[in-house]
């Protein structure tokens, strides 16, 4: 026989562990299972919007208490060109192995039973089929992050490659303080923005046969600093053995309701390419709203619909961003307007976020 449990969570990352706390602290007993024994990095741009910092505000998680940096500054760069302008709302940086920790210690603390190192190898009915044994589950929250579990797949994604890497340049962490910087280049683009402990986080997605062109890390790397806005990575220090790396991410991906029960959250219910830098606020977003409606007595699909109607308007966008980019004249044209504007960019950063947290409530 299953063991038994109200509300299963599975995956432990942000939009799980902010559904967790969320019921927790409504009176529920959920248990979470994350498939990671310990602390652990993410392939993740690592910026927290206003939205996702008023979020783990609400969340009783102060990121600047972690040592999260503070952003008031993006610049994108595309060749030679650039354009700049000051961030439209408050951010942070702070990295996904001190963050997601800070989550499940909290999880833990208003009463959530975590489960780590268990991995769930599948889904039917109601039962997540998982390394320590069957768990069945009057309701099954799906917060598994970019991996995907079988019996509730997403579409494939394109033949695309996520990478990311720490680095150590303190005359580049200098120049870079506040700022989160995008380059465009044939091929993919690339995020690079400091974190805490003066590291600089790089982040990018490739396309696959770009890649296997290039046949390596150290040739991708190669290529990358060839760019101006990237040149600087020639002198920094690695700070991990190897490239984090994921495959076929289905950016654009919108859940849309079903019935099958499973709540989707985060990454499973909406992917938004990593350059909006809006990610980690839908995922929080995501995990609270879940928790909220679950509590008002939801059905799964009730609550798929509301979240695809906050988030269909910042993906639609930010994926229509990402199509000009992919094209040498696009990407030029593009940033020249931007340039052109005043408030531009301010703009178009401010209409790729998810609705204001306030706007959580549910008629």
């Amino acid at each position: 026989m299953p063991a038994m449990t109200p509300v299963l969570v599975v995956g432990g990352g942000l939009a799980g562990a902010a559904a967790a706390i969320d019921l927790a602290g409504a009176g529920g007993a959920p248990l979470l299972i994350e498939r990671e024994a310990g602390e652990h990095d993410k392939i993740c741009g690592e910026f927290l919007s206003g939205e996702a910092v008023a979020a783990l505000a609400g969340l009783g998680i102060d990121a600047r208490a972690l040592g999260a940096v503070p952003i008031t500054r993006v610049t994108l760069h595309a060749g030679c060109r650039q354009a700049s302008a000051l961030l439209p709302f408050p951010a942070l940086s702070l990295s996904r192995r001190v963050l997601d920790a800070a989550m499940l210690e909290q999880a833990a603390r208003v009463g959530v039973e975590v489960e780590r190192g268990v991995s769930v190898r599948g889904i039917a009915g109601g039962i997540a089929q998982t390394t320590a044994g069957d768990i069945s589950a009057d309701t099954l929250l799906l917060a598994s992050g970019k991996h995907d579990v079988r019996g509730a797949p997403r579409p494939d994604g394109p033949d695309e490659i996520g990478f990311k890497m720490y680095f150590r340049a303190p005359a580049l962490s200098a120049r870079l303080a506040g700022t989160v910087a995008v380059t465009f280049f044939d091929g993919g683009y690339a995020g690079l923005q400091p974190v805490e402990g003066g590291r600089l986080n790089l982040c990018l997605l490739v396309d696959g046969a770009h890649y296997r062109d290039l046949g390596s890390w150290p040739a991708l790397l190669a290529r990358l600093c060839r760019e101006p806005g990237l040149a600087p990575l020639a002198d920094a220090q690695p700070l991990l053995p190897r490239p984090l790396a994921i495959s076929r991410v289905p950016y654009g991906h919108l859940a849309r309701a079903s019935d099958d029960g499973v709540w989707r959250l985060g990454d499973q219910a909406a992917v938004i390419p990593s350059f909006c830098g809006d990610g980690m606020a839908i995922a929080l977003e995501s995990g609270r709203l879940a928790a909220q409606m679950l509590g008002q007595g939801a059905r799964a699909p009730d609550y798929q619909r509301v979240l695809l109607a906050r988030t269909r308007r910042p993906v639609t966008l930010a994926m229509a961003a990402l199509a000009v980019a992919r094209h040498p004249a696009g990407r030029l044209a593009a940033i020249a307007g931007l340039s052109a504007i005043p408030g531009g960019l301010a703009l178009l950063a401010r209409l790729t976020r998810v609705a204001d947290p306030h706007a959580l409530a549910v008629a």
